[in-house]
C-alpha cells in the first residue's frame, strides 16, 4: 500500500499544480540557515509539479528539481520552463558529487527509503550543505480545520515527523526542527479539491472516495467559518533540516 500512495499522484498531476498549497518563504529561509555556508545552489528532490520549486525560485537562488514521476515532471516544466528538471529518485539523484548547497524536500521525505535517499542526499551536498524536509499540516489549534481533518483521514503521513529518530543520519550533525504559520485561501470546493490530491484518497474505492467527500461537505457547509464563500485554511508548515558533516 506504501509504494501504491506513493505512486499514485502522477495521474492528478494538473489538479495537484492547482490545488496543492505553497510554503512560507520565513520557512524556506530558516531551511537555508542550517547550513554552514551561503546557499547558492539548491535541489528540490521529489519536486512534484513545482510548488516548493517556485518557492525556492523566488529566494533568488539557483534551483535544480528531480522528480520520479513523468507527469509530475511534465506540469513541473510546463509551470517553470526555466528552471532545470531531472527525471530520478532520491536513492539515485543524478546529480554530481557535491554539486548543491542545499536539498530541499517538501511533502516527501516519508515515501524514501531513508538510509539510500539520506546516503545519496550526503554524496550530492558539499560539506557544510543542509537537507530541509517540509510539510504542510492542518493547524491542530483550531478545532474545525482539526475535526475536517479526522472526518477524512487523510491528513499528511506524519510517519517521519512522529518518529523523530529516523531524521538523524551517518553523516549529518543532528536534526533540528521548526514550525511557521501558513495558511491555504480556499472554498468549499477547491479544499474538497485539494485533498482528493492525498494519497490516502487517490487510491481509495471510488465509492469510498465519494462518500467521504460528502461527509466533507456536508460539515464545511455546516461550519460558520467555512458555509459561505472564501476561507483561509489554517497550517502550520513543519521544517526539519539537517546539516551536512
Amino acid at each position: 500500500m506504501h509504494a501504491r500512495r506513493a505512486s499514485s499522484f502522477g495521474g492528478q498531476a494538473a489538479a495537484y499544480a492547482e490545488h496543492r498549497p505553497d510554503y512560507p518563504r520565513t520557512a524556506l529561509e530558516w531551511g537555508m540557515a542550517g547550513a554552514g555556508h551561503q546557499v547558492r545552489d539548491v535541489l528540490d528532490l521529489a519536486a512534484g509539479t513545482g510548488k516548493l520549486t517556485a518557492g525556492l525560485v523566488a529566494t533568488g537562488r539557483t534551483v535544480t528539481a528531480v522528480e520520479p514521476d513523468a507527469e509530475m515532471l511534465a506540469e513541473l516544466t510546463r509551470l517553470l520552463p526555466d528552471v532545470p528538471a531531472r527525471l530520478g529518485r532520491a536513492e539515485d539523484i543524478p546529480l554530481p558529487d557535491g554539486s548543491v548547497d542545499a536539498v530541499f524536500v517538501g511533502q516527501a521525505l516519508h515515501w524514501f527509503d531513508l538510509p539510500a535517499a539520506f546516503a545519496e542526499i550526503h554524496r550530492v551536498l558539499r560539506p557544510g550543505g543542509v537537507l530541509a524536509a517540509l510539510w504542510n499540516h492542518q493547524d491542530e489549534s483550531v478545532a474545525w480545520a482539526n475535526e475536517f481533518s479526522r472526518l477524512l483521514h487523510a491528513g499528511v503521513n506524519r510517519g517521519v515527523t512522529d518518529g523523530e529518530q529516523h531524521l538523524n543520519a551517518a553523516g549529518f550533525e543532528p536534526f533540528e526542527k521548526s514550525e511557521f504559520p501558513h495558511s491555504h485561501r480556499r472554498t468549499t470546493d477547491s479544499l474538497l479539491a485539494t485533498v482528493s490530491t492525498h494519497s490516502a484518497l487517490l487510491v481509495a474505492e471510488p465509492a469510498d472516495r465519494a462518500q467521504l467527500l460528502a461527509r466533507a461537505r456536508a460539515y464545511l457547509d455546516a461550519v460558520p467559518e467555512t458555509a459561505s464563500g472564501e476561507f483561509d485554511y489554517p497550517l502550520r508548515t513543519i521544517v526539519a533540516r539537517l546539516r551536512r558533516s
